[in-house]
Parts: C-alpha cells; sequence; structure tokens
C-alpha cells in the first residue's frame, strides 16, 4: 500500500560491551553413603540403644554382674529365644490367635497333649501355684498352656484350670513349639515349664519334676531384675 514502507527484521542488537555470562557448575548429588547419611544412621542407632539401654542393663545384671555363690535352680537360655511370629496357634474353638498378642507379660508356659496325663496335671497346677505364690508381683505373669496335639481337652482338666485366673490354652503345631522351646537333654518338652518374657523371649527353663520354693526363687529374681522397665497393666 502507498505511503508505507516495509523493513525486513531486525538484526539482534550486540550485547553491551562489559557484560559477560558465565555458568557455573551445579552441585554433584552424593551418591551412596555420605557424611550426611552416615550421621542420619548414627542418630537413629544410638536413639534405639537409650531405649534398649533399660532391658539390656536389667539382663546384663542378672546374667553377668552376679555374686559367685549365686546358683540359679533353673537354666538359663543364652541368648534368650525369640517368639517365632509366625508361630501358627489357635484357641479351642479354632480361630487363630496372633502370636504377637502373648508380648507383654511374663509367661509361665506348659506345653502338654490335649490328654493331659498326670504329669501335664501337676505342671498345671504347679503353673497355678507359682502364680499365686508371687503375691503382688502376680499381676505382671500370665499362665499359657500350648497344646501340641490334635486331641480333644478333657472337660475335667478345663474344669479344673478354669478356677481363678485361668491360663490361655491355645494349640499350636508340637514340631514348631520344639523348635522354639526346645527341652533339656535326653527330656521331652512336656516335662519343663518355661519362661518368657515381656519381649516374648524364651528365656528360662525349670527342670522336670520342679520344686515350687526354688522356682518361685528363681521366677522373683527376673521379676526384680526387670523391675525398671516392666511395669504390670500394660
Amino acid at each position: 500500500m502507498s505511503g508505507l514502507k516495509s523493513s525486513g527484521p531486525r538484526s539482534a542488537a550486540p550485547p553491551a560491551a562489559g557484560y559477560a555470562f558465565t555458568v557455573h557448575n551445579m552441585p554433584a548429588p552424593e551418591v551412596g553413603d555420605g557424611p550426611r547419611t552416615r550421621l542420619g544412621r548414627l542418630k537413629m542407632m544410638l536413639v534405639l540403644l537409650v531405649c534398649a539401654a533399660p532391658v539390656l542393663a536389667s539382663y546384663f545384671t542378672y546374667f553377668v554382674i552376679r555374686p559367685q555363690s549365686r546358683t540359679n535352680y533353673s537354666e538359663l537360655i543364652v541368648p534368650p529365644r525369640p517368639l517365632p511370629p509366625d508361630l501358627p496357634l489357635a484357641n479351642l474353638q479354632g480361630q487363630r490367635v496372633k502370636a504377637t498378642s502373648l508380648k507383654g507379660q511374663w509367661l509361665l508356659v506348659v506345653v502338654a497333649g490335649g490328654a493331659c496325663d498326670p504329669g501335664c496335671e501337676k505342671l498345671l497346677y504347679l503353673q497355678r501355684q507359682l502364680r499365686e505364690m508371687l503375691g503382688k508381683e502376680r499381676y505382671r505373669v500370665d499362665k499359657v498352656w500350648f497344646v501340641n496335639d490334635g486331641q480333644r481337652v478333657r472337660p475335667e482338666v478345663l474344669y479344673a484350670i478354669g478356677t481363678g485366673t485361668p491360663p490361655s490354652v491355645l494349640r499350636a503345631p508340637g514340631e514348631v513349639l520344639t523348635q522354639w522351646l526346645a527341652p533339656g537333654p535326653g527330656k521331652k518338652v512336656e516335662q519343663h515349664i518355661y519362661v518368657v518374657d515381656p519381649m516374648g523371649q524364651w528365656m528360662m527353663r525349670a527342670p522336670p519334676d520342679p520344686e515350687p520354693a526354688k522356682l518361685k526363687r528363681d521366677v522373683g529374681k527376673l521379676l526384680r531384675a526387670s523391675a525398671s522397665w516392666d511395669r504390670p497393666g500394660r
């Protein structure tokens, strides 16, 4: 159109003198275990150690720092054996019970078949009497009877153990129990009373046909050694 002049694209103006562009190197990300990662892990380990210190100290005192004249009637299991988290348990109605539900209390454990022969009856009676002998500390202790076969539990036995505070009666495979609660040399798993701590660790085994007073003394020592970190009413 007349009166208008067309023009081509303007060329870019050259940069002003005295200015320059510099690209700085970006810091490379830390790969692997850098100082910051190692510091974080160290802090986490320290926190866990502080939380576990009371338990470790009480066990160290009981197992290591003890007078030479002191003897234990029962056998201490060193190191303690933790409760298998996948231990298949069921109550007498056939309902599944989580193994972790056993944690939180000291446990006096008896293992026997559903028929419960005279030896089984004697251990269940001792289990009940032992808990009562502990006095005010008995509230920190529960009783468990693991039925290690598929036989029906005799009603008269259930009636006998149902007085007072009855034990938890749970079915569990015999071979799995024996791997956790190992009997003494030449003995059967049904011949012992086992003591399990509140963390689910088997840590003491009474001899066969135990003497109540001596067994009560051992359990009392354990309760005193754990008094700083274990409390009733959990």
